[in-house]
């Protein structure tokens, strides 16, 4: 099978997505600040914060290959309640077999009450990896044509990576399609 031309992902209407791969981006982050404070009463230094503070994740994640970035609503205290990090993560190093990627990851974890839970799924768009945290889920989908891993990073810092919010990100990653 070849590599896809491009993905498909439904994200609730509630996420604001920002295009990593456009030269805008800076610009589209400055939008989400700026009309995540309108209406209430945020300083310009809690602004400027949240900003840098996103930047820093965007250009992060740039680095490594992300392509979009969605955001949820802050929060009052400006904290940033979900966001999802798209990235490319060609193979390289990284064990094509989706079984053995797992055993790669799962030997690198950290022993104690932090480990994450690894485990290879089936979604609809391939195989995937799956590595659970308290605050965090990472699902790794390996891309047709051996491209390497579309790789899903879900952040949920101020609810936590349980309940509805790890169902509403299993969601969104199932519902992740190939588009040929």
């Amino acid at each position: 099978m070849e590599a896809p031309r491009d993905y498909e992902l439904l994200v609730p209407r509630e996420w604001f997505r920002v295009d990593l791969m456009r030269d805008r981006w800076r610009s589209q982050l400055k939008t989400f600040v700026d009309r995540q404070s309108e209406g209430r009463n945020v300083s310009a230094e809690l602004k400027r914060d949240v900003w840098t503070a996103l930047r820093n994740t965007a250009e992060a994640g740039r680095a490594r290959g992300a392509m979009e970035f969605f955001l949820l609503t802050i929060s009052r205290d400006g904290g940033l309640p979900a966001s999802l990090l798209v990235s490319l993560v060609p193979l390289g190093d990284t064990p094509a077999d989706p079984e053995k990627y797992a055993a790669w990851l799962e030997l690198r974890e950290p022993e104690g009450a932090g480990r994450r839970h690894v485990s290879v799924v089936e979604l609809t768009a391939g195989p995937a990896v799956r590595v659970l945290g308290a605050t965090t889920l990472n699902v790794h989908v390996l891309m047709p044509g051996g491209v390497g891993y579309l790789t899903l990073s879900f952040s949920s810092p101020v609810m936590g990576m349980a309940g509805p919010m790890e169902r509403l990100c299993d969601a969104i990653a199932g519902s992740l399609r190939w588009v040929e």
